[in-house]
């Protein structure tokens, strides 16, 4: 498969006072293959977020080298789409309308969007909350709605900083299930952010891990488990397995991290 996005050298740095600057990631070399869905886990202090809001354009590198699909990673882009934990909808448009949010600024006709918004409205199973407000949906919905706007755009990337960590537990494993339907669905290349390792071993192919103080990844997993996963699969040996050796990692690497910030005698 081919790689869309190549990420080398990364390093981001943030001003610290008069200090200097404290270094948030620290040398980050991947790449994505088309299609693909990633996940990327670590504690608290790792970089997740920052790691993809420089993928979004939202931050500049302090040094290090993006590329999607051969091209510089420069700033924002609708070529990649991003998706955060508070769906963030505009609460005076109809859901038909969010979607349409982001095809009214590129400027495609009004035939072509509407076709494509009715599109990805039946594929998040949103068609009945087409003229709805975002305070009349639950939880739920208007996730699916924020990610039917990022996927209307129809982008090479799509990028998800912790999308279901405000829903609860059956919402959540709902959501899981209908995200790896419609990736399968649309073939959309996905990296998603999550503090939740099950929840990554379900929905990824792989899950990279990061390190902390500074951000670096510690173990890139693959995750051979079988394209069509119903909830059920949670329960099963080779998924046991797969959790609890993500769960290791991200618990060694944190053990690393309070081993080096206790004080010495």
């Amino acid at each position: 498969m081919s790689a869309p996005l190549r990420v080398h050298g990364l390093v981001k740095e943030f001003p610290k006072g008069r200090r200097g600057c404290v270094r948030v990631l620290d040398n980050i070399d991947f790449e994505v293959a088309a299609g693909e869905f990633v996940c990327v886990v670590g504690v608290n202090g790792s970089g997740k977020s920052t790691l993809l809001s420089i993928i979004a354009g939202l931050l500049p590198p302090t040094s290090g080298e993006l590329k999607l699909n051969g091209s510089p990673i420069t700033g924002p882009g609708p070529e990649r789409g991003m998706v955060f934990q508070a769906p963030s909808l505009y609460p005076w448009r109809t859901v038909e309308r969010n979607v349409a949010f982001g095809l009214e600024l590129l400027g495609v006709p009004r035939v072509e969007r509407r076709a494509r918004v009715s599109w990805y409205l039946e594929v998040m199973g949103l068609t009945p909350f087409t003229q709805s407000l975002p305070n009349q949906l639950s939880g739920g919905q208007r996730s699916r709605a924020a990610i039917a706007r990022a996927l209307a755009c129809e982008p090479q990337l799509l990028l998800l900083d912790e999308p279901f960590g405000a829903l609860d537990v059956q919402t959540k494993e709902d959501m899981q299930v209908f995200l790896r339907e419609v990736w399968t669905r649309t073939g959309t290349t996905v990296i998603m952010v999550t503090h939740d390792v099950e929840e990554a071993v379900f929905l990824a192919q792989r899950v990279v891990v990061l390190a902390s103080d500074p951000g670096r990844i510690a173990d890139n997993i693959p995750v051979d488990l079988p394209p069509d996963r119903p909830l059920e699969v949670k329960r099963d040996p080779p998924f046991l397995r797969l959790r609890s050796r993500v769960e290791d990692m991200v618990r060694a690497q944190h053990h690393t991290h309070l081993a080096g910030a206790a004080p010495t005698a």
